[in-house]
């Protein structure tokens, strides 16, 4: 059955592993900034609102990544752009390692923002179109599981490494990747759809942009701008805050990274019941169940006090927000036509970065202004649900659907 034997097939398999590696990276790197910030805070006396801006600043590298890469992809190819992201990012995250001062690390960040930024929709638009129509969905969600690995890997690195060696090592650990480029340039090939669409012709990208806000696409570009911009601000408000976040709840640095690890672990499962549900019951379900339980969540944690219920808390928060990013990647390709998948999933992808940027910093200043911390979280709560009834309102199900190969002038 091809349900049962897709992630069988070693070609197929292949794609899936190694575009999953990459996304792994991707998460590491992310996921130890939020640690190394904490550890710095106090290395580097950062007030508040510098611990916010370090945080947003390779937020603010993504969105200028996600929307170059997207578009670079469609016109030169998913794979050469994919290659591109990674190295620029792990050479950027081990020149952080170097960096004395603020700003220098600031502007490193910014840089391997970019290509990080880059990676995720290239990487994402890639296996989806790579993949039969009746595992495409499961198929990224299971891409997008390597995130947790990731997140994982670099809440190990934090608990192991960042007290004895320095946060410097944990930087040169996120060079990594650099070498990694080197074997995915011949692991990997561009998906079939577009390299069939090259050979007909390349669309401009002005008609790319204008078929995003063609009527017949108007309303899932609206859906998923308003969706990846509360997915990623809540997000990037509440996870990369996390470890602080327990500090300032009086836990020490080496507990709290002992508890952010736990909290992490609950990511995998909570990827692993999407990408089964995505399929069984369709993508609009996944998502909005998903991120009304990621709400509930947030509440949870924001007013929690002991530490059994803050683990409790960050476990479901963990296990619903994730799944919901799973099936947020694995839906925003499916509602474009090929021509300007990547154009299309680059600027979502993009626009939701802009929130990823101002999250850090207002939850710095909101502390700086010593708002508490339940009250931050009861923002995110309302964020969420937001992006829940855009997708319950506006999105249409593509389970089951094959992906539009349509002609562009047609669609205009």
């Amino acid at each position: 059955m091809e349900r049962e034997s897709i992630l069988r097939q070693p070609k197929q398999r292949k794609l899936l592993l190694s575009a999953g590696i990459s996304w792994l990276f991707d998460a590491m790197d992310v996921g130890m900034i939020s640690f190394i910030v904490a550890a710095l805070a106090k290395e580097w006396a950062l007030s508040s609102y510098q611990v916010g801006f370090l945080n947003s600043i390779s937020s603010v590298g993504m969105v200028v990544g996600a929307a170059l890469a997207g578009i670079l992809a469609d016109r030169f190819g998913r794979k050469a752009v994919l290659l591109w992201t990674l190295i620029i990012f792990s050479a950027a995250s081990g020149l952080s390692a170097l960096a004395a001062s603020f700003a220098v690390l600031c502007t490193l960040r910014f840089i391997a923002g970019i290509g990080l930024g880059g990676e995720l929709p290239v990487a994402s638009t890639l296996v989806s179109e790579s993949m039969p129509q009746s595992q495409r969905g499961r198929a990224v969600v299971l891409l997008e599981s390597f995130w947790a690995v990731g997140w994982i890997a670099s809440a190990l690195i934090a608990y192991f490494i960042i007290p004895d060696y320095g946060w410097q090592a944990a930087f040169i650990i996120g060079a990594v990747p650099a070498l990694y480029a080197i074997y995915l340039r011949k692991a990997i090939e561009d998906s079939p759809r577009y390299l069939k669409r090259k050979a007909v012709q390349k669309s401009p990208l002005g008609q790319r942009i204008a078929l995003l806000w063609s009527k017949e696409h108007r309303k899932s570009t609206i859906m998923l701008w308003i969706l990846w911009f509360t997915v990623v601000f809540s997000y990037y408000g509440m996870f990369l805050w996390l470890p602080s976040v327990m500090v300032s709840k009086g836990f020490s640095l080496v507990r709290s990274f002992e508890y952010v690890l736990i909290m992490t672990l609950a990511q995998l499962p909570g990827y692993f019941t999407a990408a089964y549900f995505i399929e069984k019951l369709g993508r609009k379900f996944v998502m909005v169940v998903y991120l009304v339980l990621t709400a509930v969540s947030a509440l949870w944690f924001g007013s929690a006090t002991s530490a059994a219920s803050l683990i409790g808390a960050g476990i479901c928060l963990s296990f619903f927000n994730l799944g919901a990013w799973g099936g947020m990647y694995a839906y925003t390709p499916e509602l474009y036509p090929t021509k300007a998948r990547s154009t299309g999933v680059g600027l979502a992808t993009s626009f939701g970065r802009i929130g990823g940027v101002i999250a850090p910093l207002l939850v710095g200043v909101l502390i700086g202004r010593g708002m508490p911390i339940a009250q931050i979280f009861t923002m995110f709560f309302i964020v969420i649900l937001i992006g829940a009834a855009a997708v319950l309102l506006l999105g249409r199900e593509t389970r089951g659907l094959e992906l539009e190969d349509e002609d562009l002038n047609q669609a205009l």
